[in-house]
């Protein structure tokens, strides 16, 4: 990496740059190749790969990220993680519990079996299937039968 690029570098630098949004795929991946040193991902978008691609010239021409911009970079990453799954707990049951939900002035009963879950008389295999038989939509069953908390709510049910 240098410091200070002498004015010749900045001619190459823009002229490479310039030159990105004609390339075709496979030199796109080939200057990938050459400036990463690893196989791009399989299915990155041809415009991020030249974004990446334009990152790198700039950041061997000019230098990268200062240290602390680069530790402020993992601690947002290292937030935005998704919690263990206490974060957000389901609550477990036992073969034989009841559970009931009313929805749309339709009250709907589900008995907890070991394996599965009884709606109507019939063995389902998960709370999931039975919300969406219920709703007509794709539901978190834990979610629609109220034993686990909506994403973003914490325990006391604020935001």
């Amino acid at each position: 990496m240098k410091s200070s690029p002498s004015d010749a570098e900045p001619d190459e630098l823009y002229g490479e740059l310039a030159s990105l949004p004609v390339l075709r795929p496979e030199r796109l991946k080939e200057r990938w190749r050459i400036l990463y040193g690893t196989e791009p991902p399989p299915r990155i978008s041809e415009d991020l790969l030249r974004r990446a691609i334009a990152y790198r010239l700039q950041e061997r021409a000019f230098g990268g990220l200062k240290p602390s911009t680069r530790r402020l970079l993992q601690r947002i990453a290292e937030d935005a993680r998704p919690r263990s799954s206490s974060a957000t707990p389901t609550r477990k049951l036992s073969a034989g519990a009841v559970l009931i939900r009313e929805w749309q002035g339709t009250s709907h009963q589900v008995t907890v079996l070991e394996d599965g879950v009884l709606f109507r008389g019939k063995r389902h295999r998960s709370l999931s299937e039975v919300a969406r038989k219920i709703t007509g939509n794709r539901w978190s069953g834990p979610l629609f039968f109220g034993l686990k908390a909506p994403v973003g709510e914490s325990h006391n049910g604020t935001r």
